[in-house]
């Protein structure tokens, strides 16, 4: 066997060889450290204070939520938003500060803020039973709200990618309207 078929051989195999361990790092990147969104799930809604007067109704509002990073790299997350809305306009929001969350940690969220007066429309005195909701046998009046949670951010993949991913959570919130009572809740 000549010199130069030699090392025609070892290079053919050497390339072989790199061939195989980029497609093999492509599959473990793909595979394994392959960014995800994080996962949002409201815990819990209260409503501390809450008042009609003249067919206006205002209220705080507290939103416990849970935050999960199934990534192996940390989440950075920024700008972002609770809001509230009634009938489709927005009656109240606030930010959630900025920070980070852990490679496979949850990181739970309390926020409250108050809503200021808005008006009751004419549809919310309608009876919605709480067995539509599934959760109490309560029925009434009742004033529908929904929250939208959004969290959006950055995850840096083996300290070389940077990937952006966002979740959104949506909850209907049926509240009493005689005395303020979270009648249901779905998320």
């Amino acid at each position: 066997m000549s010199k130069s078929c030699s090392n025609l051989a070892s290079c053919a195999v050497a390339t072989l060889f790199i061939v195989f361990l980029i497609i093999a790092a492509l599959t473990v990147y793909l595979t394994v450290f392959r960014p995800r969104d994080p996962e949002i799930s409201v815990t819990s809604v209260k409503v501390p204070s809450f008042s009609v007067a003249n067919s206006s109704v205002s209220f705080t509002f507290s939103q416990f939520s849970a935050v999960r990073n199934p990534n192996r790299a940390a989440f950075s997350h920024y700008n972002n938003v609770i809001q509230l809305f009634y009938y489709g306009n927005r009656i109240g929001y606030t930010f959630v500060p900025a920070g980070e969350i852990e490679s496979g940690r949850t990181k739970r969220m309390l926020a409250t803020f108050s809503v200021q007066s808005f008006p009751l429309a004419a549809a919310s005195s309608s009876q919605i039973s709480a067995a539509q909701f599934q959760n109490s046998d309560r029925s009434g009046s009742t004033v529908e709200i929904e929250s939208k949670l959004e969290m959006a951010g950055r995850v840096r993949v083996l300290g070389l990618f940077t990937h952006r991913i966002a979740a959104k959570c949506n909850c209907r919130i049926a509240i009493s309207s005689s005395d303020g009572s979270i009648v249901a809740v779905r998320c």
